[in-house]
């Protein structure tokens, strides 16, 4: 990276930017960009993939914000197979939010301002995949966001922002929080940037001492383990909705549990499971190729339903 001293006389307000990024996390990171003009000149995201029962080619939620401002983008298999093309629009800054694929040293020296990510833990805590996940599977009560200048290694380079946010009591879903740190994470970025480019922030190395990482979310993981204590299987269902989803199988059909109350005591007036140390209390579930359904109304179609999960 080139060196970024510059006195007052020669501030950077808009750098030419591209941006990287998939899911809808990312997604609503760009839009923010956009909408506080930091307008990306590139845009760089997944290949469409099949979704839904029907395996429809869809294009993921970055993609679609990028057609809908009208910005040029790419879709490479592999980011490295794009360096010519990245390089020759000559950006300042690039900036990632949830891309999912690392980024080869030929990209990450192509900007005069390097490559900032966007990333939803209080690094080094949750360095990897999958950090808002283990944020509610772990039953944390606050999470924040960092900013860090990013290296060849993955969420490892040093420190330019990072803001706390305290979990409220109430049940969060992965979605929720997912869509709670974007909007706070817009806020941060565009507070951070113009003091970056101007030699306002001095970046601040990460504590490896106090490093965590995450693992990648597989379908399976979603399968729900009867035995372990209640507790930790409803921060499991919040923690995989939308998907993976936590799910159990019933006359050969899976069937996902959408919301759920875990309880100490066997309640007499709502539907429960026992599970470890405590009572699953199911509220809403979704059986394979169906809608979703408040218990009550599954049960009028299923009398016979007895799960064992």
């Amino acid at each position: 990276m080139a060196n970024c001293q510059m006195n007052n006389e020669q501030k950077i307000t808009k750098p030419k930017i591209v941006f990287l990024g998939t899911p809808k996390f990312g997604a609503i990171i760009l839009e923010g960009l956009i909408k506080n003009n930091y307008r990306p000149i590139l845009v760089i995201t997944a290949p469409d993939k099949p979704a839904g029962r029907k395996q429809v080619l869809s294009p993921p939620p970055v993609k679609i914000i990028a057609e809908k401002y009208e910005i040029p983008f790419l879709q490479p298999i592999k980011v490295s197979n794009i360096k010519y093309q990245v390089s020759s629009i000559k950006p300042d800054l690039i900036i990632l939010a949830a891309y999912r694929q690392i980024l080869p040293k030929e990209i990450l020296e192509i900007p005069k301002f390097g490559c900032l990510n966007i990333h939803p833990s209080l690094l080094p805590k949750y360095r990897g995949p999958s950090p808002i996940q283990t944020t509610i599977l772990n039953g944390d009560k606050e999470t924040g966001l960092t900013i860090i200048l990013m290296d060849e290694k993955i969420d490892y380079g040093p420190i330019l922002a990072q803001r706390e946010w305290e979990i409220p009591i109430t049940k969060i879903t992965y979605e929720k929080l997912s869509k709670k740190l974007a909007e706070l994470g817009i806020e941060l970025l565009v507070k951070t940037i113009p003091k970056w480019i101007n030699s306002e922030i001095k970046p601040q190395p990460q504590d490896e001492s106090k490093a965590t990482y995450t693992k990648i979310i597989k379908k399976e993981d979603g399968k729900i383990n009867r035995s372990k204590p209640v507790q930790e299987i409803e921060r499991q269902i919040r923690a995989f909705y939308p998907w993976p989803g936590s799910f159990f199988f019933w006359k050969g059909k899976r069937i996902k549990i959408i919301e759920a109350e875990a309880v100490e005591k066997f309640p007499k007036d709502k539907f429960a499971v026992k599970c470890g140390k405590g009572y699953l209390i199911i509220e809403k579930l979704q059986m394979e190729s169906k809608k979703p359904m408040e218990i009550n109304e599954f049960l009028r179609g299923h009398h016979d339903f007895n799960p064992l999960l």
